[in-house]
C-alpha cells in the first residue's frame, strides 16, 4: 500500500515546476503555501461532511491525502522523514508518545 503512496509523493514532486496550465499539482503549488493549506482544510471538511452523511467517504478521504501531500511538498517537508517518524512510533503507546512530546 505504501507503494502507492510513495508513487503519489514522487509524482507531486515531479510537477513541482511543471506548467500551470497542463498540471493541477502544479497549479497548486505555484499558489505556495497558503493555498495549499487552505485547500488541504477545505479537504478535511469535505471529508468531515462526507463521514457524517455516510456518502462519498472513499473519494472525500482519498483527496485528503492528495492535498495533505501536496501541501507538505509546499512546504518542504520530506514525506520520508514523515514515515521515519512513523516507524519510530510503531511499538509505542499513543499514550506514551503524547507524554514524551
Amino acid at each position: 500500500m505504501s507503494e502507492i503512496i510513495d508513487k503519489l509523493v514522487k509524482t507531486i514532486r515531479s510537477r513541482k515546476g511543471s506548467d500551470v496550465k497542463l498540471s493541477y499539482t502544479s497549479f497548486l503549488l505555484s499558489k505556495g503555501n497558503n493555498h495549499c493549506l487552505n485547500k488541504l482544510k477545505e479537504e478535511v471538511t469535505e471529508l468531515e461532511n462526507a463521514i457524517k452523511n455516510k456518502k462519498n467517504t472513499v473519494h472525500e478521504t482519498a483527496d485528503v491525502i492528495y492535498h495533505l501531500l501536496v501541501t507538505l511538498e509546499s512546504a518542504g517537508i520530506n514525506f520520508d522523514d514523515i514515515m521515519k517518524e512513523l516507524k519510530k512510533r510503531e511499538s509505542t503507546s499513543g499514550f506514551e508518545e503524547k507524554r514524551n512530546r
